[in-house]
């Protein structure tokens, strides 16, 4: 707290702006000062409220031992001065007796004894307060439940009695029934129990997180498998990282092992690492650590317990270590409690949870479904997916340094495998190079890694990496005296050099020069290599061919094609001739991608066709995934996105018996998304997205998976899956580089972006403002991007209206304005400011309209501004809607007549309604909005019953039915008003 309140106003404001920060420690910490400051007044009201909040922050801050502290000094101060406590300090005080009767329960070292005298305590206030009993007997039903007792009793006198004003929240004693059901083992009665929680008709601070953490396993046992999974994304989020509701996490994490998600869970068990040490409740920290230890079980159990996991602070755990660590914690924790209660209650819930089996064996948790396999370290290998064909690696090192070369020379893909295997081997200590002359020197073998190495890294983009592994790899070739190989990484140094984006000028010209001087290279290096064998003179012939095939694709100039179909001549002769047999298929398919790049499609469709005959005929069989991808992207082209999705679905089944890299998947995945949006299939489309960028991701192309990864989570939006898409985004945003802020910022930012906007759609306002009043100041400072920040500003402006705080949206809304000046985003920010204004007046009412007539004015500019700039807006014209929001801001503050003139002249700007339906929806909403505002606040029925009558005449014969239907319902409700 930077400086203490100095009077008591000050106080109170105080712990106005506490009581909005989320629970944790800046909270407690914060309200532990206040405390401090309240004393110094020596006022007891004010002391009263201050430890109210205190106690809540230990209460929901998971410090059950410290809550009960608080409330001693708030009984005294009732028990000394009654008369300060009016009727809601004297509520809240009553009140609170349930939250310590919870937290000694939560805490073993208070003795049994202790607990009821709690209880006879609270009964003997509220009788001498007058109180009802139905709280008291709620709390005795707790306890038995806790302990292991009979409960049937004590359930009968709580649940048997009428709530009443100091009775948990329903939502609450729903969730105590529906467990006092599932603990009789009647899931189905639990679940029916739960039904108004888990719909969201009752809520609380806690549901229905908590009620939904218990219902997943009862969902799943029952049939519900789609309501647990929709209730999983919901629910987690709602309590992750939540000291309070750690109990809540585990059972979360529980839900993942039992379904086969135990990646994800992993997953989630590293973002709320905090809990291991954040949770001071023993209660809390018991029911967290069962669920951690179920999950690490079942990892362990199927041989992955040297992964790494996320536990306590302080060393590094794998799944092994860490689950015998938490298993002893809380077998402890349960002893400690089993004492206490003098039953094995603990002790037995706990190995009911450790011997649950698995309930399915897969479930599709989220977009993101990975195996426990693709959880590890970045470099490890991902293992082949089931029925995969894999390459037989031979063991003798001789016959492996050859093999892995002979396959390079095939551009077979199972090469990758030889390499890894030999890179493995090459860089360990004791490594000891084979005398053996058909292998050759280390120094070659050394040039062979660096140059598959060189491969990769140009396959994922960084250009100047390869670019300098191949020069590496050409010098340690020539030590060696294999001069053809030294030509061959020099041609693929050229190749990687022109890749490296151009620092300024046009991008485009640029590039095609530096591939231009790159073939000039490649041609005078090919001349100047004398003893070239064929497999070599081929491959340089394809890195010609390929640079001014790249040429090509960079200018679009049609004095570049003959060049390219001269060099793919030369290839294909050359590789004929020579039985070159993957040079003469990728001769024939740059040939086709030269058609296609030339707007010949159709002859590129033709030329692949007869391609891909061949190959299915006499292979080589790993070039046809690629080469069924490319003509499923050529009937893109051509608009038939049927045969399309045929050709890709088809390449991606076929690339499954390939590495992915080598067949190029991801790719194909993400052009099998595109098809399935053509053919109106978007969640299949989903599907193939998220697939694609986890491919991407797992082969080291981040920057690739993470664009791909923002396109699937606004797909996911718009198709209305918001809690998809949260939970996607969520996922990769706490990816180690995307955390540690090693990503492109404005990448990061637009993943935040649409999370937000997720966010407000799943109605988490907090949530989503806090996350674009950060972006917003961030983007701030986006000197070269001014026109993000004005979207950025814009929509915080809008979320912080709707939440109520005006004075930091107008400031949002400023800014807004000022980054419009330099990159105008006209409608944007129109849309930002009438948004605005309408929720200034909605809220405020006729406080507010004067403020909400200033962002109408700011919009007006804007308006002008776009007029003057002949800018036309993609959906309404600015000025008809602008004119339009007038008249609802005026209706919103009552000032009706002059809404009532703010429509006409909306009505003059649009005009008649015609044949489109949007323009006639418009058309028919401004009717009804002055039919209402003429009608039913102007008490004017009879003319605004004739334009309603007018419009719904007018529409009709339009064929706009649909848009009739408001008209005809209000004028319904004027005529029974008459």
């Amino acid at each position: 707290m930077p400086t203490a309140p100095q009077t008591t106003d000050e106080l109170f404001q105080a712990l106005s702006e506490n009581d909005r920060r989320p629970y944790g420690r800046t909270r407690t910490v914060t309200a532990e000062e206040l405390v401090d400051a309240a004393e110094q007044f020596g006022e007891p009201e004010p002391l009263a409220y201050a430890l109210l909040e205190l106690q809540e922050a230990y209460t929901y801050g998971a410090e059950p031992r410290k809550s009960p502290v608080v409330f001693a000094r708030l009984l005294n101060l009732f028990d000394e001065q009654p008369d300060v406590f009016d009727e809601r300090l004297r509520h809240m005080l009553f009140w609170r007796f349930k939250w310590v009767a919870n937290a000694l329960r939560a805490l073993p070292e208070v003795p049994l004894a202790s607990l009821r005298q709690w209880q006879t305590e609270m009964r003997d206030r509220y009788m001498k307060a007058g109180l009802d009993l139905q709280p008291y007997y709620g709390q005795a039903y707790q306890l038995a439940a806790h302990v292991g007792e009979d409960t049937a009793l004590a359930y009968e006198l709580w649940a048997g009695r009428s709530r009443s004003r100091l009775s948990d929240c329903e939502a609450c004693e729903i969730c105590e029934r529906a467990l006092h059901h599932l603990a009789a083992g009647d899931d189905e009665r639990a679940l029916r129990t739960w039904e108004p929680v888990l719909a969201g008709k009752d809520s609380c601070q806690e549901e229905p997180a908590r009620s939904i953490s218990y219902a997943l396993l009862p969902l799943l046992r029952t049939g519900g498998v789609d309501t647990a999974r929709e209730l999983h994304l919901a629910g987690y989020r709602a309590c992750r990282r939540n000291p309070s509701m750690a109990g809540e996490v585990g059972r979360h994490l529980e839900f993942c092992a039992l379904t086969g998600n135990e990646a994800r869970g992993l997953e989630l068990l590293s973002e709320n690492r905090n809990l291991f040490d954040e949770v001071d409740s023993p209660q809390g920290q018991f029911d967290f650590l069962t669920g951690v230890e179920v999950l690490l079980r079942r990892v362990e159990l199927l041989g992955h317990g040297d992964l790494p996991a996320a536990g306590y602070a302080g060393r590094t755990w794998t799944v092994a270590t860490l689950r015998a660590e938490v298993g002893g914690r809380a077998d402890d924790l349960a002893a400690r409690f089993d004492a206490r209660n003098g039953t094995a209650a603990h002790t037995e819930r706990r190995g009911a949870r450790l011997d649950r089996a698995p309930l399915l064996d897969a479930l599709e948790l989220t977009l993101r479904t990975r195996s426990l396999d693709e959880v590890g370290p970045a470099a490890a290998p991902v293992a082949a997916p089931a029925g995969r064909r894999t390459v037989a690696v031979a063991e003798a090192l001789p016959e492996l340094i050859l093999q892995a070369r002979a396959l390079d020379e095939q551009g077979h893909p199972d090469a990758q495998a030889c390499w890894a295997r030999l890179h493995t081997l090459v860089t360990a200590r004791d490594y000891t190079h084979p005398d053996d002359p058909a292998v050759g020197p280390l120094v070659q073998l050394r040039a062979d890694l660096l140059a598959d190495e060189a491969g990769r890294a140009g396959e994922k983009d960084e250009f100047a990496d390869a670019a300098a592994l191949y020069e590496e790899a050409a010098g340690l070739y020539e030590d060696a005296g294999a001069p053809g190989r030294a030509a061959l990484a020099r041609g693929g140094a050229l190749l990687a050099a022109a890749g490296i984006p151009a620092e300024d000028g046009d991008a485009a010209d640029a590039k095609a020069a530096a591939l231009s001087a790159a073939h000039a290279s490649m041609v005078r290096l090919h001349e100047e290599t004398p003893g070239l064998t064929p497999y070599q003179e081929a491959r340089l012939l394809r890195l010609r061919a390929t640079v001014l095939g790249l040429r090509l694709q960079a200018s679009r100039s049609e004095e570049h094609i003959a060049p390219v179909f001269a060099e793919v001549d030369l290839l294909h002769d050359f590789a004929t001739r020579h039985d070159v047999v993957p040079q003469i298929s990728g001769a024939r398919l740059l040939r086709a991608s030269t058609h296609a790049l030339s707007g010949e499609l159709p002859t590129a469709v033709t030329e692949i066709d007869s391609l891909i005959d061949d190959l299915k005929a006499h292979g080589p069989a790993w070039h046809l995934p690629r080469t069924l991808g490319l003509r499923g992207r050529f009937q893109l082209g051509l608009r038939d996105a049927q045969a399309a999705h045929a050709d890709l679905a088809e390449a991606v089944r076929l690339a499954a018996d390939w590495p992915a890299d080598a067949v190029d998947t991801a790719r194909l995945h993400g052009d099998l998304a595109e098809a399935c949006m053509h053919l109106g299939r978007p969640d299949e489309a989903l599907r193939y997205l998220t697939r694609s960028a986890e491919l991407d991701l797992r082969r080291g192309s981040r920057t690739d998976a993470f664009c791909t990864y923002s396109n699937a989570a606004q797909l996911s939006l718009d198709l209305g899956r918001v809690e998809d898409c949260i939970a996607l985004l969520d996922s990769v945003l706490v990816e180690p580089d995307v955390a540690a802020g090693e990503r492109d910022d404005r990448l990061v930012a637009q993943l935040r972006l649409t999370r937000a906007r997720a966010l407000n759609a799943g109605d988490d306002l907090k949530a989503a403002t806090a996350e674009l009043v950060a972006l917003a100041a961030e983007s701030a400072g986006w000197d070269d991007d001014p026109g993000s920040h004005v979207m950025i500003a814009g929509e915080t402006a809008v979320l912080l209206g709707k939440s109520g705080e005006f004075d930091r949206a107008r400031e949002a809304a400023g800014q807004a304005l000022a980054a419009h000046a330099r990159a105008p985003r006209y409608e944007q920010l129109s849309n930002c400011l009438r948004e605005l204004a309408r929720l200034q007046a909605q809220q405020q009412g006729p406080e507010g309209l004067a403020e909400a007539l200033a962002h109408l004015a700011d919009a007006g500019r804007i308006a002008d501004e776009a007029r003057a700039a002949e800018y036309e807006a993609h959906s309404r014209s600015l000025d008809t809607a602008l004119a339009y929001e007038h008249g609802r801001v005026y209706a919103y503050a009552g000032e009706y007549e002059d809404s009532l003139a703010a429509l006409e002249k909306t009505f003059a700007l649009l005009g008649e309604p015609g044949p489109d339906q949007d323009h006639a929806e418009e058309w028919a909403e401004c009717v009804r909005l002055a039919g209402a505002v003429e009608g039913l606040y102007l008490k004017r029925p009879a003319p605004a019953l004739t334009r309603l009558d007018a419009a719904v005449s007018r529409l009709t014969g339009l064929g706009h039915t649909e848009a009739t239907e408001p008209l005809t319902s209000l004028a319904a409700r004027l005529r029974d008003e008459k």
